[in-house]
């Protein structure tokens, strides 16, 4: 393939290769020449353009196929307008003779079709230069057109429309020409033809005035003719033309107006015109009498649907503004359609024509409007619904009069109200709550309107009403409870009137079937009043006969509708529901028997509507409450049912006795009994299966049925990928609603509301607006055929072979039509029931039953309909599938080959094909394996049969599913399949387009088989490569856009295995254009693939878009329609999301948004903003902010060249630059779900983007630099838009942005004024968010959200000014006042759970804001008081805005004493509901203070989101008022009577006393808390953890708790597991930090009842303390801890958790293992090492609470943790500072070894055993060494002298230690660190003087001699800092106290030591004034003692001194130069600090 990149085609290499590959190798030639042409340079192109013409021209003999000659010619077009033209005569006359020749073979037609092809080429591209040959050229196009088959007429067509789009105007002359020629080409038989002409037309009307004028009604009448037997490709073309031309007729071009006087059309004559075709059908008007004497006369469905989509056209064209304007006349048009008689002559035609209008009003009015003009839209409807209504009235009212036109005119009127009410409902539900001000404005009456239709004499209206009704509440809940009741009003006060009584019992179904849509739901009480009215009518149904069969209908209706609230209503009438279910049925079989011979027509009518409408309900009763079936339900439900089963068979009995008009209430009760019987499980009726089955299969085989009614189920059965056979990729196109109509199925598209009034309640299914049940005649057979496949597979095999063979019989019995009918209903039942078969893993049965189910499938396989054929092919594969044995396969495997040998015919050589494809597809790839050869062999072959694309359709399709099911196995046929799907891709038409999807599909299964594979650099794997994406490129060429979707998703595939070989830069722009696309599926395809490229490559996605943006001026000649302005890709995204309905596209949509969002916001901060902010400001007004001002706000970074490019495209074409609605309500929330993303972003990334300092700083140094901080007020401003919108899920996201905006940016300080925060200035406008949303209207979610808000706004701390507070405090303080009124006007709209919701939203700001308050209060007290501030501060900021401290808590402590009720009302709400259901019965069954007891499941999700800070403000409050408030103080007395309303429970016990009345709140608080803590959810949020241990760690401040817990030893111990457990799931340091506080102040709380247990044995019983220890104390006289009771053994293993967790050294298991090799632990983390160092201080407490024996056991343990850590963490560091840990290891030890237990004698022993040990250990681990030189020898030295001096009795004497101590001592004082030695002379100058004499003096013998021999040392080498300096001052002190130890007799000996080395260190006055500080500071020093000295020891200091004369002469000058020093005083004053300065380092803990 790489040689065939060149300029010129590389000829040789063209030889070389065979033939086969030839056509791909030119192919990819002229694909390089494409890109090269454009590119390359002129000159070069020059030089090689006459050999280049030549090699392009030679191709156009060589018969090219149809990609390729589309290439040939647009390359040959381009390198003329390139290069030269002086040969383009010649080469267009070539191309005419070529044309011209008379040559008709089909082998010459490939040359004949290029030569067309280069001739539209040239034109196109060089338009007028080639003026003067046109006529020739046209003429002669014109007369190949006349002698062409139909592939040449496609491309003569083609070739003319690119001819009048490069001449235009210029070609005037030929245009009635070719108008003359092409237009009877409208009805020609090949569909691709009528396309051709209609792009053909479409081109001409541009400039032919003609068209438009003269001809309009001619063309219009060709068109209605062109749509009859069309297809959807040529409706959609046809109907383009004629929308278009249409619109031109209206608005005409100015220039082709001014050319030629005309005159224009008007509105009413245009929209007349397409009337006709709507109402007439393409019969024109002449010959449609004869039709109507021929008895048809119904209109073509075809030409109505074309027509359909011709409206749309013509409105689209024409854009939104001018439907604004034109609305009134185009609605009363429209709607006019649907009430002409011929619209409506069947039943199913009216819905069909119904269908069609409220497409056209859903496809104009829901797209190209924005949400004002729906609003004046909505306005309009309401109108035409209104004015109806009056003539229906009018006509209702003179009944007297001749009636009969009248009744027409009613019966119209119904089905103008249905569309009218449909749009209305779909308007306002697309609006949302943006459509508040439509139902707020008396003069439209919206609601009045809407209910007056309910009393319409059709019921199709009454439904319209009602679920216009429903709509209104899902986008205004708010309406739903005052509908419902003004619906229950009037059922009771109408009851008379039958219309009333259906019309209101639909409207409220309707409105309880929307509740599940209404997330705040509906209070309980209507549940009760649905039920009373309900069984009010059934009760009274009897009374009255003109209203029997109403009532009882209305009644089932609402008790249905009912049960789709669920199970929370439904359970407290169920065991009515159940009474009222067994009345409506017999009793007994003789009941039944009885009950045949009474009654007449009309009761027995009214009895089967009953028991259907009873049938009804139960069936919504078991999909909508699934939780309430219980076995003793189904048993009680079984009991009417089975009646109903019995019923059955005498229904027909009684249809014969009381005549026909029964047959449809029996087909109703059949409906339901089958709907039910489908969702309950088949056991429970397994008795009934024969009779069952009896009814099943006679329904769908038709047997009591004259009419040939099929299922509608067959498609959604066969398999989805199937779709390219079955057409049914209609469904998934924009005018499916419409398309359904033309499908061949019975009654297709023809759902309507009154065909099942049930529907009106039920959910919609996914994707369709308003629910369409099917007619009766056809749901029936539908629900037998599912409740088919559910009974099948529990069906014995006798029975099945039966049923089969039955089957078989029923066709074989049938002929024509009907035997049809009867297949595609068995064949779908079979479906159905293999189905089930495969769901429920059961198998198919034995050999008779396979062979009967064998032979019936075989036999469809060659039926002439398509769907049978594919249902029979789906049907064998699932029987393999069910069979699953080898044999079996191969018999089917077999039978399809030797039928595919031999077949020559069409229809079973595409059944059996399909057949081998399902077979794979079903069984995969293991499974049909052994047949894979064969299949692939025979299906190639087929796939090449080009006489017939129907078979090659099926062959390629069976091959793909192959491909797809057999995985790698397929590895070794790539190849082979590959070419044959490249050569087919080159040869077959353009337009069978089916091949062309199946080679898509095929191409992709491929793609996918050979998977990473794609990325490898073989020589194989580079040509599947390129072949992979040649295919890809000539697909993406194809006219047909599912061709173009099939490339688009092979690409993808080719992206994810290979990225590095798909071409973004050409792949993204040919994206974005098809996101314009009008058909959907490319839309879908294009964005599902840039949300996989958004996913990795975004960057350079939204780079390559905005390359196509920048060249859009020159594709204008290319017509391609992209609207890519400077907001890139991601605008025209957001612009979809307007416009899109497709839930799976706007998914796709907000996927890629978000990839792109992520890899992008950051660091193009402004523009994603702008792009937010344009979205957000849209709601100010609609489209006035167009790109063009957009752009100029950037402050000039934008260059001024790229402005000029914008004006210029701007002005020229401002239509276009204009978004066409403003961002509709949906994408404005997206937008603001997006800003808070880009925030999240921002904090993730870099911390600049909250610091405004920084972030001016990097803007300075940088100006292309953007920081979030810098947009605040973007931000802001944004926010508040939201948050004040119209849409309340907009306010919500709004609020949401609010929050984390306060969140993130309130401690970011304001740089110019120290001492503020940025966010100050704006607290106006925070103000102005809120307040809306506390206003009484406001929905509860809204207020919930607010007052989060509020709360974390009060406590960010943002706002200094206490005036300003109190405006947001104040809207706290509002809500709160309006919980305490009772019932707000709100708790009645919504669910008792809403008002759950906001209570409990209130009461937990409340506690947060409560929480901040005593935060901040406590932080004031502890602070030390600021001084006043000095005046030359400048200004006085300061003063005015410094807040008292405690301000929050003064706003705060009024509302307090109500506050502290409700908060504990509501703990003990969500106590007893966190209670697990068995304790259910314990509830209280009057409900909470703030849930009811029917909403308990719905309240337990408000109270879980809101209790932890409750519960935090509680314990705050309790703590503060020291638990001394038994109830607050009494209620001020206007709201006495309201609190005790909720606060019942509370004021009742008030005979309690304090001490009770706390332990119940202590009860409480530690029971949530545990109950929290034992498992919290993963999905509860961290804050809940930490508030909750933050709580308990308050709570354990006051000594109330203290007590209570320390009296509970149990609850000690479960408290200590549960925060094991929690450490253990959920452990963060901060949560780690909070738990060891706990621990800390539980064991305290534990020591102090001890003691305080100690003390009173002690002095009541007179007991030694020692012995009521070993009583009292954990672990008794024999000192075993249990496991579970033990208050100790549950802290160690906590504490341990702790210790190990982050020192996983201290594990012996971990240092065991082989894997593990020391090595020292890096410095630990600050929050780390404050975490052991509590653990570790905990340990050492935890003896405490032992007796003797008890801390013997625990003891070691402890003792080896705590020297662990010392080990682990006694570290060197650059400060010298010891280490937290290691200071609390100290501290420890000092804890233990200094407890009273060493007193203790029964543990002497043992006691002295432990000390000894832990010493060695710390020997042993301070041992010197060089591989753990970072040991702090300081720390361990600590610790031996700590043992030294506590234990001195316990380690005296015992050498193997001392020889230790010794050493480690005497290697400190040889240590050459200054810092070491003077710690080491610090302790040992305590251990000399320790008092116990056999200890200190082993060590003063062993290291006096040391120290004296280093201070000697120091004479020589002076101090050269201050760290040696007072180590020697510390060595001084030791040797100081050993003189002082001394006695008498041997003082001078030992002042002969000490003399001397002072002396030594003092200098001569010569040297004194030259040397170094340290050295004067020792001078100094040195002459301080001796002064000292001397006094001290009298004679013996004399006594050396007289023995040392230069000692004194030395001494003596020293003396006198320092008194003889001027500066003495001075001297004297620096010396004393030198004195005093003790250590300049102090330890943290002092240990002695």
């Amino acid at each position: 393939m790489e040689l065939a990149h060149s300029l010129l085609l590389n000829e040789e290499a063209l030889a070389q290769i065979t033939e086969a590959k030839r056509p791909v190798f030119i192919f990819e030639w002229l694909r390089f020449l494409n890109k090269v042409l454009v590119a390359a340079n002129k000159v070069d192109v020059k030089e090689q353009q006459k050999k280049l013409v030549d090699q392009l021209t030679d191709l156009i003999s060589s018969s090219p196929g149809p990609p390729t000659r589309k290439l040939l010619a647009k390359n040959l077009a381009t390198l003329y307008s390139i290069g030269d033209t002086f040969t383009v005569f010649q080469t267009l006359d070539k191309c005419n003779e070529i044309v011209k020749s008379k040559d008709d073979t089909s082998a010459y037609l490939p040359t004949k079709l290029a030569a067309v092809a280069c001739i539209g080429a040239f034109y196109e591209k060089m338009g007028r230069m080639l003026g003067s040959s046109f006529p020739e050229t046209v003429s002669n196009l014109l007369k190949a057109l006349k002698s062409a088959e139909s592939q040449g007429r496609s491309e003569v067509l083609l070739s003319l429309q690119k001819v009048l789009n490069g001449l235009g105007g210029a070609a005037a002359s030929c245009h009635r020409d070719i108008y003359k020629n092409v237009r009877s080409g409208l009805t020609d038989r090949s569909m691709a033809v009528r396309c051709a002409v209609a792009k053909c037309l479409l081109e001409l009307q541009k400039e032919s005035v003609f068209m438009w004028t003269t001809e309009l009604e001619n063309l219009a009448t060709l068109c209605f003719k062109g749509l009859e037997g069309s297809n959807y490709a040529v409706r959609v073309a046809v109907s383009k033309l004629l929308g278009t031309v249409m619109a031109t007729a209206l608005t005409p071009k100015h220039a082709a107006v001014m050319r030629q006087n005309v005159k224009r059309a008007t509105l009413d004559e245009v929209l007349e015109l397409m009337a006709t075709g709507f109402l007439r059908g393409g019969s024109g008007f002449l010959r449609s009498g004869g039709e109507m004497l021929k008895g048809g006369g119904s209109v073509n469905r075809e030409v109505r649907v074309g027509v359909t989509q011709a409206y749309v056209v013509f409105v689209t064209t024409l854009r939104g503004q001018w439907l604004e304007r034109n609305f009134a006349i185009f609605l009363t048009h429209v709607l006019e359609l649907v009430s002409h008689p011929r619209a409506t002559q069947s039943h199913v035609e009216a819905v069909y024509s119904r269908r069609c209008v409220s497409f056209i009003l859903r496809a104009t009015v829901g797209s190209l409007l924005g949400e004002k003009a729906q609003i004046a839209a909505a306005k309009e409807i309401c109108q035409a619904i209104a004015k109806q209504m009056k003539a229906v009235e009018s006509v209702m009212n003179d009944a007297n009069n001749d009636n009969k036109s009248g009744a027409a005119d009613v019966s119209a009127s119904q089905h103008v109200m249905v569309c009218a009410l449909q749009e209305l409902g779909s308007l306002v539900q697309s609006l949302s709550a943006t459509a508040s001000p439509l139902l707020q404005e008396p003069s439209i009456g919206l609601l009045e309107t809407v209910t007056s239709v309910l009393l319409h004499p059709s019921m199709a209206a009454r439904l319209g009403a009602a679920w216009c009704l429903r709509c209104v509440a899902v986008a205004l809940p708010y309406q739903l409870t005052p509908l419902v009741d003004r619906c229950a009003e009037c059922i009771n006060n109408l009851k008379t009137s039958p219309e009333a009584v259906t019309g209101y019992s639909f409207a409220m179904a309707a409105l309880l079937g929307s509740v599940h849509q209404c997330p705040l739901g509906i209070s309980h009480s209507k549940g009760k009043m649905v039920v009373s009215i309900a069984e009010d009518l059934l009760r009274t149904a009897s009374q009255n006969s003109r209203l029997s069969l109403q009532r009882t209908q209305a009644g089932w209706l609402l008790l249905g509708a009912l049960m789709s609230l669920g199970p929370s209503v439904v359970r407290y009438h169920l065991p009515k529901m159940l009474l009222l279910w067994r009345n409506v049925f017999p009793r007994s079989l003789k009941e039944l028997e009885a009950e045949k011979a009474r009654g007449d027509s009309f009761t027995w009518q009214v009895t089967l509507e009953g028991r259907a409408g009873a049938l009804c309900a139960m069936r919504s009763f078991v999909a909508h409450c699934p939780e309430l079936l219980t076995d003793d339900v189904i048993r009680r439900i079984m009991t009417p049912i089975e009646c109903a089963m019995l019923m059955l068979s005498h229904i027909p009995s009684v249809i014969k006795a009381y005549g026909a008009q029964l047959k449809a209430s029996a087909a109703m009760v059949r409906l339901r009994l089958y709907d039910i019987l489908a969702l309950l499980p088949p056991k429970t009726y397994e008795g009934s299966f024969n009779a069952l089955l009896r009814e099943l299969v006679a329904e769908f085989t038709l047997t009591d049925n004259s009419s040939n009614t099929t299922t509608s189920l067959l498609r959604s059965l066969c398999h989805y990928d199937d779709s390219v056979l079955l057409g049914s990729w209609l469904q998934e196109t924009d005018h499916k609603s419409i398309e359904d109509q033309l499908q061949p199925n019975s009654a297709s598209g023809s759902g309507a509301l009154e065909h099942d009034p049930s529907s009106i309640y039920l959910r919609i299914p996914v994707g369709e607006a308003v629910p369409g049940p099917l007619p009766l005649g056809v749901s029936v057979i539908d629900a037998s055929v599912a409740l088919f496949g559910v009974v099948f597979p529990h069906v014995s095999f006798k029975h099945r072979l039966q049923m089969l063979d039955h089957f078989a019989e029923c066709i074989k019995q049938a002929k024509g039509v009907r035997q049809q009918a009867v297949q595609i209903n068995i064949f779908t039942a079979v479906l159905s029931a293999l189905k089930g078969l495969a769901e429920n893993k059961s198998t198919l049965g034995p050999d008779e039953v396979r062979k009967s189910a064998l032979a019936l499938v075989m036999g469809v396989l060659d039926n002439p309909n398509p769907i049978l054929r594919c249902a029979a092919g789906e049907a064998l594969g699932r029987m393999a599938q069910v069979v699953g044995e080898a044999t079996f396969i191969a018999r089917m495997a077999q039978h399809s080959f030797d039928k595919l040998k031999s077949a020559r015919d069409v229809v079973s050589r595409t059944g059996h094909s399909l057949a081998l494809g399902c077979l794979h597809r079903y069984v995969g790839g293991i499974g049909s394996g052994q047949h894979l050869k064969t299949s692939v062999s025979i299906l190639l072959a087929l796939a090449q049969d080009g006489t017939s694309p129907e078979v090659q359709t099926w062959a390629l399709h069976s091959l793909a599913l192959i491909v797809d099911s057999s995985g790698p196995m397929y590895r070794g046929y790539v190849e082979p399949t590959l070419s044959l799907v490249l050569t087919l891709l080159l040869t077959v038409p353009p337009s069978h387009t089916e091949v062309h999807q199946c080679l898509g599909r095929c191409l992709g299964a491929l793609i996918t088989t050979v998977g990473p594979e794609l990325q490898g650099n073989g020589a194989s794997t580079s040509t599947i490569r390129s072949s992979c994406l040649v295919g890809c490129a000539i697909m993406q060429d194809h006219s047909d856009s599912l061709a173009q979707a099939a490339a688009i998703s092979c690409l993808q595939q080719l992206h994810m295995f290979a990225p590095r070989h798909v071409n973004l830069s050409s792949l993204v722009p040919s994206l974005c254009v098809h996101l314009c696309s009008s058909h959907l599926l490319l839309r879908r395809a294009a964005v599902a693939c840039l949300r996989q490229l958004a996913q990795r490559e975004a960057t350079e996605v939204c780079a390559y878009a905005m390359t196509l943006a920048q060249s859009t001026g020159s594709k204008e000649s290319s017509g391609i329609d992209v609207n890519i302005t400077e907001t890139g890709l991601e605008g025209v995204l957001f612009g979809m999301l307007d416009r899109e309905t497709d839930r799976k596209l706007c998914a796709d949509i907000h996927d890629t948004l978000c990839h792109m969002l992520s890899s992008l916001a950051v660091q193009k901060l402004s523009h994603w903003l702008k792009l937010c902010k344009g979205v957000l400001a849209a709601s100010t007004d609609a489209g006035a902010v167009g790109p063009l001002e957009a752009t100029r706000d950037e402050d000039g970074e934008k260059k001024d060249e790229m402005d000029d490019e914008i004006m210029f495209t701007g002005t020229g074409d401002d239509e276009k630059s204009k978004p066409c609605v403003a961002p509709r309500w949906a994408t404005r929330v997206f937008a603001s779900e997006c800003l808070c993303r880009i925030i999240l972003l921002c904090e993730n990334t870099d911390d600049t983007h909250f610091d405004l300092a920084k972030a001016r700083a990097m803007k300075q140094k940088n100006p292309k630099c953007d920081l979030l901080v810098l947009h605040l007020s973007d931000l802001i401003r944004m926010a508040f838009m939201a948050a004040t919108d119209h849409s309340n899920q907009l306010r919500m996201a709004g609020l949401q942005a609010l929050e984390d905006i306060i969140k993130e940016f309130a401690s970011v300080p304001e740089p110019e004024f120290p001492g503020h925060v940025i966010l100050e200035q704006y607290q106006a406008n925070v103000g102005a968010a809120l307040r809306p949303a506390f206003s009484q209207d406001t929905p509860s979610d809204i207020t919930a959200k607010a007052c989060q808000v509020c709360s974390t706004w009060i406590g960010s701390g943002v706002v200094s000014d206490l005036n300003d507070l109190r405006r947001v405090h104040n809207l706290l303080v509002s809500s709160l006042d309006k919980m305490q009124s009772g019932k707000g006007s709100l708790s009645q709209l919504y669910s008792e759970s809403a008002s759950t919701m906001e209570k409990l939203a209130v009461l937990k700001a409340w506690a947060e804001v409560y929480i901040v308050a005593m935060k901040t209060k406590k932080e004031a007290e502890t602070k030390p008081v600021k001084p006043v501030k000095s005046k030359e501060d400048d200004d006085d900021f300061g003063a005015v805005d410094e807040l008292p401290p405690d301000s929050l808590i003064t706003l705060v402590q009024p509302e307090l004493p109500i506050l502290s009720r409700l908060w504990l009302a509501a703990l003990k709400d969500y106590a007893l509901l966190t209670l697990p259901s068995e304790f259910a019965s314990q509830l209280p069954s009057e409900g909470g203070a703030f849930y009811t007891p029917e909403t308990i499941d719905s309240a337990r999700l408000h109270y879980r989101t809101s209790w932890a800070p409750i519960l935090h403000a509680v314990v705050l409050w309790l703590n503060s008022t020291g638990f001394t408030i038994a109830y607050e103080p009494a209620v001020p007395s206007g709201q006495k009577n309201q609190t005790g309303t909720i606060l019942n429970q509370t004021s009742g016990g008030s005979t309690k006393t304090l001490q009770e009345i706390n332990t119940d709140r202590l009860h409480l608080i530690f029971g949530i808390s545990i109950e929290f803590l034992c498992s919290p959810r993963p999905e509860n949020p961290l804050e809940h953890v930490t508030s909750c241990l933050k709580a308990l760690s308050t709570l354990l401040d006051s000594p109330c708790a203290i007590a209570y817990i320390g009296e509970d030893r149990m609850l000690m111990v479960e408290l200590f597991n549960v925060l094991h457990r929690l450490l253990l799931t959920c452990g963060p340091p901060s949560v780690q930090r909070q738990v060891t506080m706990v621990v800390q102040q539980t064991i305290r709380a534990a020591q102090d009842h001890l003691q305080g247990l100690v003390k009173k044995a002690h002095e009541e019983d007179d007991v030694a303390e020692e012995d009521s220890l070993t009583a009292l104390g954990e672990g008794g006289k024999s000192g075993g801890l249990i496991p579970g009771k033990s208050i100790v053994f549950a802290a160690l293993e906590l504490l341990m958790f702790i210790l190990v967790r982050h020192l996983p050294q201290l594990n012996p298991k971990v240092t065991d293992s082989p894997s593990h090799f020391l090595q020292k632990t890096s410095p630990f983390a600050e929050e780390s090492a404050q975490l052991v160092a509590v653990t570790v201080s905990i340990l050492a407490d935890l003896p405490s609470l032992c007796s003797p024996a008890g801390s013997m056991t625990v003891l070691p343990t402890i003792l080896y943790l705590i020297t662990g850590v010392l080990r682990e963490t006694a570290v060197k560091s650059t400060d010298n500072l010891m280490t937290l840990p290691a200071s609390a290891a100290l501290q420890g030890i000092k804890t233990i070894i200094t407890s009273p237990l060493a007193k203790s004698d029964q543990i002497h022993k043992q006691w002295k055993d432990l000390i000894c040990s832990s010493l060695a250990s710390i020997l042993e681990y301070s041992k010197p060494d060089e591989s753990t030189s970072s040991t702090d020898e300081v720390s361990m030295l600590t610790a031996i002298a700590l043992f030294l001096l506590s234990a001195s009795n316990e380690v005296v004497g015992i050498s193997s230690l001392q020889n230790g101590c010794i050493e480690r001592f005497r290697s400190a004082l040889n240590s050459s660190d200054p810092w070491v030695q003077q710690r080491c002379y610090q302790l040992l100058l305590s251990v000399f003087q320790q008092p116990h004499r056999a200890l200190s003096t082993p060590y003063i013998h062993a290291l006096a001699p040391l120290v004296v021999e280093k201070l000697k040392a120091v004479e020589n080498q002076k101090p050269n800092n201050n760290a040696e300096l007072q180590a020697v001052q510390e060595g001084i002190k030791v040797l100081e106290i050993l003189v002082n130890l001394g006695e008498e007799q041997n003082r001078p000996q030992l002042l002969v030591l000490l003399v001397p080395t002072l002396i030594s260190y003092l200098l001569s006055e010569q040297t004194y004034s030259s040397a170094p500080t340290a050295s004067m500071s020792l001078h100094e020093l040195a002459l301080q003692d001796l002064m000292r000295i001397g006094p001290l020891y009298p004679s013996a200091f004399k006594a050396v001194m007289g023995a040392a004369p230069e000692l004194k002469s030395k001494l003596e000058a020293a003396i006198r130069a320092s008194q003889a020093s001027s500066q003495a005083k001075a001297a004297a004053q620096q010396v004393k600090p030198a004195l005093q300065a003790a250590p300049t380092i102090k330890l943290k803990t002092s240990f002695f």
